[in-house]
């Protein structure tokens, strides 16, 4: 069993010579600044709906995408809405279809942004508010997992919390 990965690992490193040679000279500082431009894209393109410049933002398959209610959202949510779920997995391009369809002013606003990086994988922690037509919509913590592509920073991993308003939940 351990011999598959080794093999996997050592035929990635004899046939990827070329990005390796792109990876060693891409220390994690400039993987930082590269990490804050896509983070300025994912804002500006849900302010203008750029559905593409959004969705190229993310790994085409093979990615996560959840939503988690804070304890005290949930609690009213669940009162409200017995069979409400703790947890509801959604998916990149469901959010791009919202953004892009929705009639009113979209935008998220990040504060408090930390990014942890290697290099090759990377993991971006924030504080955020969505706000529709300028008034908060909701508020939580989110967490983006990346990893290089070797032609640009893509999102794997999308887990975010809601904390609405009382008044927000019908």
């Amino acid at each position: 069993m351990k011999t598959l990965p080794l093999a996997i690992v050592s035929l990635a490193l004899m046939t990827g010579s070329a990005h390796a040679a792109t990876a060693s000279n891409n220390p994690a500082s400039d993987a930082r600044s590269q990490i804050e431009q896509v983070i300025a894209r994912f804002q500006t393109a849900i302010i203008k709906k750029d559905k593409a410049g959004l969705s190229e933002l993310f790994l085409p398959t093979n990615n996560s995408w959840i939503a988690v209610p804070t304890e005290a959202t949930y609690r009213i949510v669940h009162a409200k809405h017995p069979k409400a779920r703790r947890f509801m997995p959604g998916s990149y391009t469901e959010f791009v279809d919202f953004i892009s369809t929705s009639t009113e002013r979209m935008e998220e606003k990040f504060s408090n942004v930390k990014i942890e990086t290697d290099g090759a994988v990377a993991s971006v922690y924030f504080d955020f508010v969505f706000l529709g037509n300028r008034k908060q919509q909701n508020r939580g913590s989110e967490t983006w997992q990346l990893i290089d592509t070797g032609s640009g920073w893509k999102i794997n991993a999308l887990v975010y919390s809601i904390n609405v308003d009382p008044a927000q939940v019908k």
